[in-house]
């Protein structure tokens, strides 16, 4: 039976990396490359950022908390901490600060009491939540055990399109800009100075961040799963294609995300190639499930 997250706690494992950055010159190296303005945190607080490539595009997205005054720890999607440190690592010349890859293992915990759940050997710790539901990442080199069902990944993968959360090499890639994901409000300052990447940021944020596609969810009939790159067509015209997709037991319908052109409009009608059936689906807003 599929776990239900809205009433009993779940777990998975090693879905994210981190990041540790430290030294004297950490806040002023880091305030020069990364989208979000790290003056205005506090020590113990976090957010959203970006790492761009100079033309604009997304190099990664994580979580960043400044521990302390000169400590810095950034939490990103499993697989994309080495885009990251050799990014970053490239760049600090003459520069007192440190930035390696965190010796944490990493547990996932989802659910009902997932935020106040105790854990022995907790080194960083963060909670979130999607489509209302807790979702806390903890990290640490000798983890204790974590009380909860164990989460498949596509039981966890529905949950975040349910939230509409993009992934790191699957919604997020060197070509996306970030307004397309619509990350920017959460990820983007508009007030600090100048980082790597910032004009393109601006400039559309200047058009009302009107891009040529962006990131969608669509609800399928049936149970049949649309694999990654499955096209999604209205008539004769092609509009997108998925990303991403699961079954949702919350909805009891196939739920998936995909960039879609100017084209389509939220509550159109649209069809989705799946091993050779046309499957009809609905295209909305996200995020799909509302906390």
């Amino acid at each position: 039976m599929p776990i239900d997250v809205r009433t009993s706690r779940g777990v998975i494992r090693d879905q994210r990396q981190a990041i540790i950055a430290e030294g004297p010159d950490a806040l002023a190296f880091l305030q020069g490359q990364l989208s979000q303005d790290l003056d205005a945190l506090a020590p113990g607080e976090a957010s959203w950022s970006l790492v761009l490539h100079p033309q604009g595009k997304i190099s990664a997205w994580f979580r960043i908390t400044r521990v302390t005054n000169d400590r810095f720890v950034m939490d990103l999607d499993a697989g994309w901490a080495d885009e990251v440190l050799t990014r970053l690592n490239r760049f600090k010349l003459r520069t007192d600060i440190d930035i390696s890859l965190a010796p944490w293992s990493s547990v996932t915990i989802v659910g009902p009491g997932a935020d106040d759940l105790v854990v022995d050997g907790v080194e960083h710790d963060m909670i979130t939540s999607w489509a209302g539901v807790p979702v806390r990442d903890i990290f640490g080199s000798s983890l204790g055990d974590v009380a909860g069902d164990e989460l498949t990944s596509d039981e966890f993968q529905a949950l975040r399109i349910e939230a509409g959360v993009p992934k790191m090499g699957v919604e997020l890639n060197e070509s996306t800009i970030p307004a397309a994901a619509g990350i920017v409000e959460q990820s983007v300052s508009f007030t600090k100075g100048c980082y790597t990447g910032q004009e393109l940021v601006a400039r559309i944020d200047s058009r009302g961040n009107n891009v040529p596609k962006r990131l969608l969810s669509v609800v399928l009939a049936g149970d049949a799963v649309p694999p990654a790159d499955s096209p999604v067509v209205a008539g004769d015209a092609t509009l997108g294609a998925i990303t991403s997709a699961s079954y949702s037991s919350h909805l009891d319908a196939v739920v998936g995300l995909a960039y879609i052109s100017r084209a389509g409009e939220v509550g159109q009608t649209v069809a989705v190639d799946i091993d050779g059936a046309s499957v009809p689906g609905e295209l909305r807003e996200l995020p799909l499930v509302r906390g």
